[in-house]
């Protein structure tokens, strides 16, 4: 297969370069930065300017194209300028996807549009599964509808749309995970805010491999919850990182400072969601770390 990919240099986009390229597949993929070719991998300037982007593809139709590319929301403060990159990164990314699909002679068969379990806003008394509305209580979920409406503009009949809500993804090299664990590794790990708020996560072999289930499944369409079918509490969470690192784990960390020192950014933690991934559950898909046991020990070790 050929797949066109953008947010390719980003851990999830580095992931399914690496996943797609072992299985013998072609990844172009879409970046404002000059970096040379390499086997099974082609890199293609764009949002320059110059929207030349078919003319390296014109000899190479491509089956599958996947949207991840956006401005990085957890990186620094939400000022008002940083929250309009934020959503004006996603808006331009996802046109400019959308733009050279329509512009194809030949058509993908399935375009998978990247978003997040962000989507569902905060809700600790839910269980949100493809199929449930978003409540829209926080600055993240109103990112990802916006980014979501977006993508609806395709409308394409001959290409299968698809849009994965990421749920936190687990990595021992970069991510949400490091985050979590800096405190413990510096023996200041603790209980985080109430503890007890949802945590709906996903390996990120898994999250690879299910976009794989996804591209060679034709009856998946729409949403798509791409999180483990077992959320965790963030104590426990916290519990087994510590654990899996011989830290203490004893030092509370009170919502009220976590929202003083982040801001809103801080909602992902002090808040949650139970999310349960039933779409392709009923399609048949295998996690090979259905727990978060079974993640952090293949991490860890």
């Amino acid at each position: 297969m050929n797949i066109l990919l953008s947010g390719g240099t980003g851990f999830i986009g580095k992931a399914l370069v690496r996943y797609f390229i072992q299985r013998g597949h072609v990844v172009y993929v879409l970046t404002r930065r000059s970096k040379q070719d390499e086997e099974r991998v082609r890199y293609i300037p764009w949002m320059t300017g110059e929207e030349r982007e078919l003319d390296y593809l014109k000899d190479n139709p491509i089956d599958v194209c996947i949207n991840l590319a956006g401005e990085p929301m957890y990186d620094e403060k939400w000022t008002s300028i940083k929250k309009e990159r934020i959503i004006t990164s996603r808006i331009e990314a996802t046109t400019r996807m959308i733009s050279l699909v329509k512009q194809m002679e030949v058509k993908p068969h399935t375009f998978i549009q990247g978003s997040s379990t962000e989507y569902y806003g905060f809700a600790q008394d839910e269980r949100f599964t493809d199929r449930s509305l978003p409540h829209l209580n926080s600055f993240s979920s109103e990112v990802c509808e916006i980014w979501e409406n977006t993508f609806l503009l395709l409308n394409e009949p001959k290409v299968r749309m698809v849009t994965a809500r990421m749920g936190i993804v687990l990595d021992d090299e970069d991510g949400p995970l490091e985050k979590l664990a800096t405190p413990i590794r510096y023996y200041l790990g603790g209980k985080v805010a109430s503890g007890e708020q949802w945590v709906s996560w996903i390996h990120l072999y898994d999250l690879v491999r299910m976009l794989d289930h996804i591209i060679n499944s034709p009856a998946i369409i729409g949403p798509v919850n791409v999180t483990s079918p077992n959320p965790v509490r963030m104590d426990e969470l916290g519990k087994m990182i510590a654990e899996k690192l011989h830290k203490p784990y004893w030092l509370p960390l009170q919502d009220w400072l976590l929202k003083m020192i982040y801001g809103e950014r801080s909602d992902w933690i002090i808040e949650g969601k139970y999310v349960y991934p039933e779409k392709v559950t009923k399609q048949g898909f295998t996690f090979l770390y259905p727990t978060l046991s079974d993640a952090l020990f293949e991490i860890y070790s």
